[in-house]
């Protein structure tokens, strides 16, 4: 079956649904971009996993965006928590922008959502599962797939790779359903939180500002 015909939504129901008959809470690495992406994931999976934030983003290739995101990061989970029937924790990892740039040599043209994006996501997923195994999570995913403009099918379909490779068990998801996403702006307005209009990295950026600039014009 390929991956682009599975629902992965789905599958996720069949899981939370086998916990809840099992009476089983497991722990779950997840990883985070932001605080507005993680907002409803967090909501969502709290009542079924014990989780802890893992906050890695060496895209985020400016030290002065990537620490405002991380403080909206950890102020959402403190203010959230309240909230939630399993109390979530934080986790930051290392931050080093240089580790993004050796990544993406060469693919530095390649348009935002294209190959150099699949392999960000392999960057941060990879680590993600490797301190899942380290730390002795049972299971470890991604808010990625929450953001209309990730592919979710790709995420998947690395985090499944991931999971064979490192040995860790990946939790299969698509967030954006079940108006995910739109839950996510709803949240965010409702803590202030701070929303970034890219994703982190200079070619990100690069490339919102162009799209911008080009609807500017036709206005115009």
């Amino acid at each position: 079956m390929q991956n682009q015909k599975r629902n992965y939504q789905k599958e996720l129901d069949r899981y939370l649904e086998m916990l809840q008959a099992e009476g089983r809470v497991p722990s779950l690495l997840l990883h985070s971009c932001c605080g507005p992406c993680s907002s409803y994931v967090m909501e969502y999976l709290s009542q079924y996993f014990h989780i802890t934030v893992f906050y890695y983003n060496p895209n985020i290739t400016e030290r002065e965006e990537y620490d405002k995101r991380a403080a909206e990061q950890r102020r959402l989970i403190t203010q959230m928590n309240e909230s939630f029937l399993h109390p979530v924790e934080f986790l930051e990892g290392e931050y080093d922008a240089s580790s993004f740039f050796e990544m993406a040599k060469g693919m530095e043209q390649i348009p935002e959502g294209g190959e150099r994006c699949f392999r960000c996501y392999e960057m941060r997923l990879r680590k993600t599962a490797q301190e899942a195994r380290k730390r002795g999570f049972d299971l470890f995913t991604t808010t990625l797939s929450i953001s209309p403009m990730k592919n979710a099918a790709k995420l998947n379909e690395i985090g499944e790779k991931i999971q064979e490779e490192e040995g860790v068990s990946y939790l299969f998801s698509d967030f954006k359903k079940k108006n995910g996403y739109k839950r996510s702006v709803e949240l965010s307005g409702e803590y202030g939180m701070y929303r970034q209009d890219y994703c982190g990295c200079v070619f990100s950026k690069r490339d919102r500002r162009k799209a911008l600039q080009t609807e500017k014009n036709l206005v115009n």
